[in-house]
């Protein structure tokens, strides 16, 4: 699945809890919506979790007032995780009967009858890839979903599942930004006394190259840290940088931000996740455009961003 630029839903649907969203938020979950139709984005990325399910719930009305649009679109969503209950914490659940129910549970919610791409939110340490392969087999010839991924997993992780699991995996959705850098920073820092801190698992990045898994990245905008708040020194020297390469390419900051992620070999999608259609917008030239940085402007920003050089 080739895609330049993912919207994330977690913001749509009101707040965190199992109060009913209101006309407001659905006016919200349009303009968003709006601006990210406006800026080429045509993959929308949802988990069952989000906002209780409310974000699924209120893009279900979206869908519902837009004739045309479920099928001009991508619809994605994950599921695994069950949120914190009372005194129940939360917990991941990537048994194949409870992967079958939180399935219906969003097609439900999202009012269609298919979800294009769904992935598996969490690692579930007691999951047994026997039944999740047969649970996504089931979805897969039901015609309920038509492609599969995962979400914060490892290589090895996806290699142990792929092994039970005759249908592809096509997506692993993992942080990565110019902020969390682990993703690249665990390949150079090999060999030295700082490999073991950057809590990425090296070798995820090359395996999904090698087998065709699209790298998806939530939080590729840093929470604004370069592009409005910046807390420390090096984020404040980021955020010049990327200002400055902004003006002289004719764009905004945040398409730097994004196309630092963009310009590595990987290919890898971003995941702009604001309600704000002006700053949704602002992410516009991440589809359009091609990643205009130079082999020295990717490193210049790099290395600004650790705040420290290169081992």
């Amino acid at each position: 699945m080739s895609v330049r630029l993912l919207y994330g839903c977690m913001g749509l649907g009101g707040t965190w809890d199992t109060e009913p969203y209101g006309a407001a938020d659905v006016a919200r979950a349009e303009a968003a919506v709006e601006a990210a139709l406006d800026s080429g984005i045509t993959v929308f990325d949802h988990a069952d979790i989000y906002r209780h399910g409310k974000a699924e719930a209120v893009f279900g009305e979206v869908l519902s007032r837009a004739r045309g649009l479920r099928e001009r679109i991508v619809l994605q969503t994950k599921c695994g995780i069950r949120l914190a209950d009372g005194d129940r914490p939360g917990t991941y659940d990537l048994r194949g009967a409870s992967i079958l129910r939180r399935v219906q549970e969003s097609l439900d919610r999202l009012g269609t009858d298919v979800i294009d791409v769904l992935l598996l939110h969490r690692p579930d340490p007691l999951a047994d890839p026997e039944d999740i392969a047969g649970a996504l087999t089931s979805l897969y010839r039901q015609g309920l979903v038509r492609r599969f991924g995962v979400s914060n997993m490892s290589a090895e992780q996806i290699a142990h599942l792929q092994e039970r699991l005759s249908l592809p995996l096509t997506v692993d959705q993992l942080e990565m930004s110019l902020h969390r850098r682990g993703w690249v920073e665990a390949g150079v820092l090999v060999n030295t006394p700082e490999a073991a801190a950057t809590g990425f698992p090296l070798g995820t990045v090359e395996y999904c190259q090698a087998n065709g898994i699209t790298l998806q990245a939530w939080g590729a905008l840093a929470q604004g840290r370069f592009t409005g708040r910046q807390e420390t020194q090096a984020e404040h020297a980021t955020a010049r940088l990327v200002a400055a390469l902004a003006a002289q390419k004719d764009t905004t900051p945040e398409t730097i931000v994004l196309w630092w992620l963009q310009r590595h070999p990987a290919r890898i999608a971003p995941i702009v996740g604001s309600t704000r259609p002006e700053l949704i917008r602002a992410c516009r030239d991440a589809v359009r455009r091609e990643p205009d940085l130079s082999h020295q402007e990717w490193y210049d920003l790099w290395i600004t961003a650790r705040g420290a050089p290169l081992p």
